[in-house]
């Protein structure tokens, strides 16, 4: 009887068991039928009824099984499910009252149904009516009182025990959506990693790059030996930016802060911004070093290409209170919508527990990332794969 509970499971084609392993399983829970059959082989029943008998017996199995096996998708019964359910319901109430009370195990299958079709509340409500069922009907036919204790206790038993079986199957059902939502939602986040990590390298790089070329080729037009010299670093930046983009999709990418000081130092050479670079306090954490390199990488992109500014300031420090990078130009300042590269930087910063201010003034514009030393000591090792 305990294969019964694959009679009724909800969920898509991918969470029910095939119509054959059903119908196996049902196959166990029929032994309840021994009861009405033993009557006809036993001689309790008069001849002249027991065609009758086996024909109601066998149209009860069809509609049972027709009723268990018919097409549904999670709680939407298709459009066959209701009418079997109703005309076995029908049977299983009229003929303990017809033939006899060797029939009166027939709301036991209804119980099964019933608990394991519907939510906890109306299959409780379902279970009391079979009980009643039982009750009512074997009073009726004169019934053994210990036969219909036996069945009402198989019908709360079995009641309880499904409603369990069915609540446990549309939580494993429920799980099994949660985790693909979950592994949805951190393929998205990949995606965003790499869409984000792709924008700050090649920004930075292809800004480089232009910037680079334009001196190269000024440099060529005036027959400069120099020009040799900015096409090599061209060729350099490039193979660079390629490692970079390969780095930041397989998630290995990490911008140390010393490597991009001297990047912007070489960038805001080229594009003629003097760069001052102030340090005070201890040396940053790992953690801190890389947030501060994609911060520094970020600045001097949008100093490059939108400030146009002569000069450039870097404070950097780090003390008791926290971490504090300063990223200040002297070049036009005017209406200001963050970017791409400003919105990624702030989400790491902000998952690093700090805040980012961007903003004009009165000499130009100023970037200003803060996290403070008890958010920074708690940094994993790795933030730039966030």
């Amino acid at each position: 009887m305990s294969r019964l509970s694959s009679v009724f499971t909800f969920g898509g084609a991918d969470d029910r068991p095939s119509r054959l392993r059903r119908l196996m399983g049902m196959s166990l829970g029929l032994v309840y039928l021994f009861y009405p059959i033993a009557d006809m082989t036993g001689g309790k029943v008069p001849s002249g009824q027991i065609p009758w008998q086996v024909a109601g017996l066998a149209s009860f199995v069809v509609f049972y099984v027709a009723t268990a096996i018919s097409p549904r998708d999670t709680d939407d019964w298709s459009r066959w499910t209701l009418p079997l359910l109703v005309v076995t319901t029908a049977m299983a109430v009229v003929y303990p009252l017809v033939f006899g009370d060797g029939w009166l195990a027939l709301p036991i299958y209804l119980t099964v149904v019933y608990s394991m079709a519907l939510p906890p509340r109306p299959a409780l409500v379902a279970v009391l009516c079979m009980i009643a069922i039982v009750v009512v009907e074997g009073s009726i036919m004169g019934a053994d009182g210990g036969v219909i204790a036996l069945l009402v206790l198989q019908v709360i038993t079995l009641g309880v025990l499904f409603i369990s079986v069915r609540n446990t199957r549309m939580l494993v059902v429920r799980l099994r959506h949660a985790q693909e939502e979950v592994a949805r939602l951190a393929a998205t986040e990949e995606r965003l990693r790499i869409a984000r990590d792709l924008h700050d390298l090649l920004g930075h790089s292809l800004s480089l790059i232009v910037l680079k070329s334009e001196l190269a080729g000024r440099l060529a037009e005036q027959g400069s030996a120099r020009a040799a010299k900015e096409v090599a670093d061209i060729e350099s930046v490039a193979r660079k930016a390629l490692e970079e983009v390969r780095e930041a999709v397989t998630g290995y990418r990490r911008c140390a802060l010393p490597e991009e000081l001297d990047g912007a130092r070489r960038t805001l050479d080229a594009a003629g911004v003097a760069l001052t670079v102030r340090t005070s306090g201890t040396p940053l954490p790992d953690p801190l070093d890389g947030l501060f390199g994609w911060a520094v990488r970020e600045a001097v992109t949008n100093v490059v290409r939108h400030s146009h500014a002569t000069r450039c300031d870097i404070d950097l420090s780090y003390g008791d209170a926290g971490a504090v990078l300063e990223v200040a130009d002297n070049g036009r300042a005017g209406p200001y919508t963050p970017g791409s590269g400003l919105t990624g930087l702030g989400e790491r910063v902000v998952a690093a527990g700090g805040a980012v201010t961007a903003a004009p003034t009165s000499a130009g514009f100023r970037l200003r990332v803060v996290v403070p030393r008890a958010a920074a000591e708690r940094l994993p090792v790795r933030p730039a794969a966030v």
